[in-house]
């Protein structure tokens, strides 16, 4: 029996449960962009979560989708398979769920963060689920239950965390451009390595080499003791997703931009670039046998890609609303928006996603548009959209002109770009 659930999200629960075909190799369900994806061990299935707040348990070996799981109350930033047969899903709303696997409902939920979770971890060992979040934190919780370490330390938003191959350590990575080693045997005696870029992901070989990536489209690679090894440049735009291969060849790094590239971590050279629809693809993840990567992004797909030859495998699909970008191929300030289509449309009847539709937006009070919840620190705001105070925006970033916003922290550089972008803005979004 399904209860209490919006007509939209009942319909997408008969798609993604009704049946799929066994040789599709893109799983389609999900009715927003999918921000985060995480594997089993053994490639049998994978958890998608989504700014559709859903998460979904899918079948690699059957192609479809086993259970929609739905708890938060607005987009699911993280999710992470813990080893034992459990889940976790991290939420925009600050809250952890823990699910047992085939189970309607969380078995518990961690709370305590004060902003939204955009990363979790689990040790290999199964003793520990982590979580990162915008508050600065990191909280680090027995799978067991027990009492909640909370690590602070960064001095900016934690965006990503992973444990080391031996479960001995909690390797951080935040916007404050530190890396930050916590030994699980010594907490509070943190190392801290600087790199020269915000970071937005992390991955850890099986060698305990830490690779970070971030806001300058460049991959980092350290020592497991923290040391600064070498850089590749992936991407013009950030970077917002990473992993490494199992076997340790390959680090797939996915740029808001919608490229992924794929690195050979030997040599620290770009091997090749994977193409898709051209959207931002948000989360990537090796399968175990480290050729197949799993992609998912704003076209609301989860792919497959085989990383040795770039090619993508399946019929490439696109979906429609998206397109509305094909008309202004060639346009800089369409490819500068490319970074906003996540989370706002431009058009009336595409309605509002993770943030609030750019429809009429200028002349527009902020935090007024009907049907769409704001955050209260907004709505006290004076603020009307010119493009001035948009371009302003994204000079300064959100954090510092709209603090209290839960919209990503996002700048433009230059003023050429946020000059393009306010031209294509002008263009689209009039009533």
């Amino acid at each position: 029996m399904i209860r209490n659930l919006p007509l939209a999200a009942f319909f997408v629960s008969l798609t993604v449960l009704g049946g799929a075909n066994p040789s599709a190799a893109q799983l389609q369900g999900h009715g927003g962009p999918i921000k985060s994806i995480a594997l089993s061990a053994d490639g049998s299935f994978a958890v998608s979560g989504s700014f559709d707040t859903s998460a979904i348990r899918w079948s690699l070996t059957r192609n479809a989708a086993e259970q929609v799981l739905r708890f938060h109350e607005s987009a699911v930033n993280a999710v992470v398979v813990i080893p034992g047969g459990k889940l976790a899903t991290g939420g925009e709303d600050g809250q952890v769920a823990i699910w047992n696997i085939g189970q309607p409902a969380p078995s518990s939920v961690l709370k305590g963060h004060t902003a939204p979770v955009v990363a979790l971890a689990a040790s290999p060992d199964g003793k520990w689920i982590a979580s990162a979040s915008w508050d600065r934190s990191i909280r680090l919780t027995p799978v067991s239950g027990g009492e909640t370490k909370v690590l602070q330390g960064h001095q900016d938003n934690v965006n990503a965390i992973a444990f080391t191959p031996d479960s001995s350590a909690l390797v951080s990575a935040g916007y404050d451009l530190t890396v930050r080693i916590w030994p699980l045997a010594k907490l509070d005696a943190p190392v801290t390595a600087q790199v020269p870029s915000p970071l937005n992901a992390i991955g850890i070989a099986r060698d305990g080499e830490i690779v970070v990536a971030g806001a300058d489209g460049k991959v980092y690679f350290l020592s497991p003791a923290g040391e600064l090894r070498g850089s590749a440049q992936a991407a013009e735009r950030p970077i917002i997703s990473l992993a490494v291969s199992p076997d340790g060849r390959f680090v797939a790094a996915a740029a808001i931009a919608g490229s992924v590239a794929i690195i050979e971590r030997k040599d620290r050279m770009i091997a090749r670039t994977l193409i898709g629809p051209g959207l931002p693809v948000w989360t990537v993840a090796f399968m175990p046998d480290s050729e197949t990567l799993v992609s998912g992004g704003n076209d609301r797909l989860v792919r497959r890609w085989n990383a040795t030859n770039g090619e993508h495998i399946g019929e490439v699909a696109m979906r429609g609303p998206d397109n509305i970008l094909a008309a202004f191929e060639g346009d800089r300030g369409a490819e500068v928006y490319k970074a906003c289509v996540a989370c706002h449309t431009l058009s009336p009847d595409e309605g509002n996603r993770a943030g609030p539709t750019l429809h009429g937006i200028f002349g527009r009070r902020i935090a007024t548009l009907p049907g769409y919840q704001f955050s209260d620190a907004l709505k006290k705001m004076e603020i009307v959209w010119t493009p001035e105070t948009v371009s302003k925006l994204f000079e300064v970033g959100p954090m510092a002109y709209t603090p209290g916003t839960k919209m990503p922290e996002q700048k433009i550089a230059t003023e050429e770009d946020r000059k393009a972008l306010i031209e294509f803005l002008l263009k689209t979004t009039k009533k």
